[in-house]
């Protein structure tokens, strides 16, 4: 009876029972819709568009393998130049402005303050505005002749004439980042919000009956527990910053001169408006080692235990 016994648990139903039991054959089972999601929508376009850039694709027509052609033309050429030139500076400045008012919201709104929640409700209110209507809106407090930012600045004696926001290369620049910064904060600051929620009061408790005073309870206590947090939340901020589209093809579509183009708009504009496929897709590809490198810097740093625990130990 034992031998059959053993027969039995060692067939095919007995198979499927130790497979069953395995944490990590179910957890591979689980994992396998996101998979099959990923790779169907991240995976395949990536791989078609590395392709597609080391072709000469044109919209009607596959086109053929011609190497690095594309990727000689687009270092050759001085707008793709400014394009990466605008888009590092775009990502740097925006992120950086972002992440210290976030902050400095966060932590405002972390206060005992009256009508907190409504306070709460209102700063969310440019984040969940679609980007569109919000490019629109800023297209008309930019106008060069109806701008409400220009009438207040002549009533108040500080102007003569309208500014110029939209058709100066540089102050286009500072007016989209302006925007963009205006769009980003709210993310930035509920998701530090949230973690400030988690630094346990007994911390703040001690270091009041210590005498340390608000700003070393920022640097010793609040900043280091919210440094894995910053750093997830940053690194989101820098891809979306860095990837962004619609704001600038709504409101200056690159101008004046190219001089807001960024690499995504230029790869839009040269593949799908300038019917070049392959060159559009070189374009786009060399946009890969920006994102991967601001995700790498995010990734080794949350592998620190310092970062993870507030210690200097690794």
């Amino acid at each position: 009876m034992s031998n059959m016994g053993q027969a039995v648990s060692s067939g095919p139903r007995g198979f499927k029972l130790a497979w069953s039991d395995n944490k990590n054959f179910i957890g591979s089972l689980f994992m396998l819709p996101a998979a099959a999601f990923l790779i169907l929508f991240l995976v395949y376009p990536l791989g078609l568009g590395i392709w597609l850039s080391f072709t000469d694709a044109r919209i009607g027509r596959p086109g053929v393998f011609i190497g690095l052609e594309n990727y000689e033309w687009i270092v050759m050429d001085p707008k793709f130049h400014t394009a990466v030139f605008f888009t590092i500076f775009y990502t740097v400045v925006a992120s950086a402005a972002k992440f210290v008012i976030g902050l400095y919201l966060a932590v405002l709104l972390n206060e005992r303050l009256p009508f907190k929640a409504i306070l709460r409700a209102i700063i969310l209110i440019p984040f969940i505005v679609p980007t569109v209507l919000s490019a629109i809106a800023f297209w008309w407090i930019y106008d060069p002749q109806f701008s409400v930012v220009s009438w207040l600045l002549r009533q108040m004696g500080w102007i003569q004439g309208n500014i110029d926001f939209l058709g100066d290369p540089w102050n286009s620049r500072w007016s989209v980042i302006f925007a963009n910064v205006w769009r980003g904060v709210p993310f930035i600051a509920i998701s530090l919000l949230a973690g400030l929620q988690t630094v346990p009061a007994s911390l703040y408790e001690a270091a009041v009956l210590d005498g340390a005073t608000p700003w070393q309870m920022f640097v010793k206590i609040t900043y280091p527990l919210l440094t894995p947090i910053i750093a997830v939340v940053m690194t989101f901020s820098v891809l979306f910053t860095f990837t962004d589209f619609q704001l600038i093809k709504v409101l200056t579509n690159g101008g004046p001169a190219g001089a807001t183009e960024l690499m995504a708009t230029m790869s839009y504009n040269t593949a799908i408006l300038g019917g070049r496929i392959g060159e559009g897709a070189a374009v786009s590809t060399a946009m890969v080692p920006f994102l991967l490198g601001a995700i790498m810097v995010s990734w080794f740093g949350l592998q620190r235990r310092k970062w993870q625990q507030g210690s200097s130990d690794d």
